[in-house]
C-alpha cells in the first residue's frame, strides 16, 4: 500500500433499485399509520408497535399522545417485570460476574408474569375505542394485530446510549450501573429474547422504522424493506464498521484510514461482525440503518449456505475487526475457552477460534504466542495471582514466548492458547463469533478508560490452558504455517490457516490482474484487501453489479454467489485478498 492514506469508506451504504415511499420524522409516520388504519375499513382496529430492548420508547410515547388523541393507548412494559424483578428470575443467567452470563432459549414472554400478561391481554380485548394501540417491547403478546409496527436500533446504538448513561438495560433503572453489566445483560437475555420475538414477527409486521438518530425515526414498508435485503444479498455487500478507543489503542486507523472519531487513538474496529455491525440502505433520498443480523435471521440459507446454517444456525459465525497498538500498547495476556468448557460454562455451543494476520507493524513488534519450554503450570498461576493481588507484576518474559511479528504474517491461535497482540502492530483478528468470551490472565497492572481495574478471569484461563502449546510446538504449527496451493507469473495462492481442530481456512490470493473464485460448495465468504489500494468484485454471469473494494474494507460474498472475479484496478501492481470461510 505504501505510505500513503487508505480510500477507506466509513460509510458502505447499498442502494435499492426502484422507486420506494418513506417517511421520516413522527409527524410523518404517524400521519401515514393514521392512513393505514382507516384504510383496514375496521371498527376496534388494533396496532401493535413492537420495540426492540434500547429504542427510545418514551419519545414514541409523547408522539402517540400527542397525535392519537381518540385512541386507547396502552404501553406493553408497564406489565412486564421490573428491572429488580428481571435480576431476580433470572439471577442464574446474569451472574455476579462483571463480564459473563449463562446462555439460555428465555423469550420475551418469560420477562411478564402470566397474570399480568392475562392483564394486558384482557385490556385490550374489553376497550372500546375505536383505535388501540399497544406499543413497546413484547407489545406482540398482547394481541393479534391488524397493523403490525416494529421499531429497531443497531447494537453499537444500544451500547453507546447506555454509555452515555441514556439508558439501562430494558425495563430497569439501571442507568448508572457498569457498563460491562449492562452489556452483558443485554448481551446473554435482552437481545436473545429480543431477537426470538423479531424472527416470530418477520411475516406479521407491515412497517419498518428505524430509531438510530434522534428525533429522526425513518419508516418503510416492511415489504420494501426486505425486498432491499434481498437485493442486497444478490451481491458482496459491507457492514457499516465502528471503531472504539481503548487502554491500548494506537494511531495508525485514525492516520491511514482518515478515520473521523473524537478519540485520539483507536484499539478495535468492528468491519465484520453480524451482531454488532449494522448495514446501510438507501431507498430514494432515505438511508435506514438496520441491524445485520436481520439478513442473517430473514435470510439465513440465502447468505450463510446449507452447510454454515446446518452447524451454526441463523448466526453468521466468521468475525474480521481491527486491534490497532500502532504507538499504543499491548493487548490483555489472555487465553479462550475450549468448545466443551464453554458449553458447560456460558451455553454457547462453539467457542472463539481465532488467528492474527499482520496488516502492519514496526520493527520492534511481536506476538506473544504460546508458553517457553519447562514452563510448570504452578509457577505460572501463581505469579498470575501475585499480579492480580497487586503484590507483584507479572514476569510475561518469563513464562511467554514471543514471536517477531512482520507485515503480512499469520498467527493461528487455537482455543487454550495463551496469546496477545503486543505494542506496535496493526491486526486483521479473524475468529469465529463468539467474541466475548476472553479470559485475560494479566492486563500489564493498567486501568480501563472508565478509571476501574479491567476484569481478570484467572479462575477460567487456569481451567482451559493448553500446557502442551509451547515454543516449538506453537513454532511448527501456528506462526506462517503457509500451504501453496498454486502459483504462476500473474497470481499466488496460499492456505494461510487452518489449524487441525479450527473451524475457518483462510487463503491468501497475491496477484496482479484478477483472479476467479469458486464457492461452489455454496458457503458465507469472509474477505479483506489486505494489500493493494482497490480491486472490483465482478459477476462471472451478470447477477451482480460491479463492486468496489479498498484497502482494508471487509467484504461478504453471500452463499448463494457461487462464482465471483476479483480483478485490480488501482495503482498498485500487485494486491493481495485473504479469504475466510467455514470448512
Amino acid at each position: 500500500m505504501g505510505q500513503n492514506k487508505a480510500t477507506y469508506d466509513q460509510n458502505p451504504t447499498f442502494r435499492v433499485k426502484g422507486e420506494f415511499l418513506t417517511w421520516t420524522g413522527f409527524e410523518a409516520i404517524l400521519n401515514e399509520l393514521s392512513s393505514a388504519v382507516l384504510k383496514l375499513d375496521k371498527a376496534n382496529a388494533v396496532l401493535v408497535i413492537e420495540g426492540y430492548p434500547g429504542v427510545r420508547m418514551e419519545l414514541i410515547k409523547q408522539a402517540l399522545e400527542n397525535h392519537f388523541t381518540e385512541a386507547e393507548l396502552i404501553f406493553a412494559d408497564k406489565f412486564a417485570l421490573t428491572g429488580e424483578e428481571i435480576r431476580r428470575k433470572f439471577d442464574m443467567l446474569i451472574t455476579d460476574d462483571r463480564v459473563f452470563g449463562r446462555m439460555a432459549p428465555i423469550t420475551l414472554e418469560d420477562y411478564f408474569k402470566k397474570e399480568r400478561l392475562a392483564e394486558l391481554r384482557l385490556q385490550v380485548a374489553h376497550s372500546k375505542k375505536p383505535l388501540t394501540i399497544i406499543y413497546g417491547t413484547g407489545a406482540s403478546l398482547a394481541a393479534e394485530a391488524d397493523l403490525t409496527v416494529y421499531v429497531d436500533v443497531a447494537r453499537f446504538e444500544i451500547q453507546k446510549r447506555m454509555r452515555s448513561l441514556e439508558m439501562g438495560n430494558w425495563n430497569d433503572t439501571n442507568v448508572d450501573e457498569d457498563i460491562l453489566r449492562k452489556y452483558k445483560r443485554g448481551f446473554f437475555l435482552d437481545w436473545r429474547a429480543a431477537d426470538r420475538m423479531k424472527v416470530s414477527l418477520f411475516h406479521k409486521i407491515d412497517y419498518y422504522i428505524d430509531d438510530n438518530s434522534l428525533n429522526q425515526p425513518k419508516m418503510l414498508k416492511w415489504s420494501d424493506y426486505c425486498l432491499g435485503l434481498t437485493e442486497m444479498l444478490s451481491g458482496p455487500f459491507r457492514f457499516v464498521p465502528y471503531f472504539d478507543p481503548g487502554v491500548w489503542g494506537g494511531y495508525w486507523m485514525k492516520d491511514k484510514l482518515s478515520i473521523v472519531h473524537e478519540s485520539e487513538k483507536l484499539a478495535w474496529a468492528f468491519d465484520g461482525v453480524a451482531e454488532e455491525n449494522s448495514l446501510y440502505l438507501q431507498f430514494g433520498n432515505t438511508r435506514i440503518e438496520t441491524p445485520a443480523i436481520n439478513a442473517v435471521l430473514k435470510y439465513p440459507l440465502e447468505l450463510l449456505g446449507e452447510l454454515v446454517f446446518s452447524r451454526f444456525g441463523a448466526e453468521l459465525p466468521i468475525r474480521f475487526d481491527f486491534l490497532d497498538t500502532m504507538g499504543g500498547e499491548n493487548l490483555s495476556l489472555q487465553v479462550h475457552p475450549d468448545k466443551e468448557y464453554i458449553k458447560k460454562q456460558f451455553g454457547m455451543d462453539y467457542t472463539q477460534e481465532e488467528s492474527y494476520y499482520l496488516l502492519d507493524a514496526e520493527d520492534e513488534a511481536v506476538v506473544y504466542l504460546g508458553l517457553k519450554d519447562g514452563v510448570e503450570a504452578a509457577d505460572l498461576l501463581a505469579a498470575l495471582r501475585q499480579a492480580e493481588n497487586g503484590d507483584a507484576p507479572f514476569d510475561a518474559d518469563r513464562f511467554m514466548h514471543t514471536h517477531k511479528a512482520k507485515k503480512h504474517d499469520h498467527f493461528l491461535i487455537p482455543s487454550g492458547t495463551v496469546h496477545c497482540s503486543g505494542a506496535g502492530s496493526m491486526v486483521l483478528e479473524v475468529s469465529l463469533s463468539a467474541y466475548i468470551f476472553t479470559f485475560k490472565l494479566w492486563d500489564w497492572g493498567r486501568l480501563g478508560l472508565d478509571g476501574k481495574p479491567r476484569p481478570v478471569h484467572i479462575h477460567h484461563g487456569e481451567k482451559v490452558i493448553n500446557w502442551n502449546r509451547s515454543e516449538k510446538w506453537v513454532r511448527e504449527n501456528l506462526v506462517n504455517h503457509f500451504e501453496l496451493l498454486e502459483e504462476t507469473d500473474l497470481h499466488t495462492k496460499e492456505r494461510t490457516g487452518l489449524y487441525g481442530t479450527e473451524q475457518i481456512v483462510t487463503e491468501r490470493d497475491w496477484f496482479t490482474d484478477y483472479v476467479d473464485y469458486d464457492n461452489s460448495e455454496k458457503t458465507v465468504n469472509m474477505l479483506n484487501l489486505v494489500a493493494g489500494e482497490k480491486v472490483v468484485v465482478e459477476s462471472i454471469n451478470n447477477t451482480f453489479e460491479p463492486f468496489e473494494v479498498h484497502y482494508v474494507e471487509t467484504f461478504v460474498i453471500p452463499a448463494q454467489i457461487e462464482k465471483f472475479r476479483i480483478r485490480n484496478i488501482g495503482n498498485s501492481e500487485k494486491v493481495a485478498i485473504l479469504r475466510a470461510r467455514i470448512q
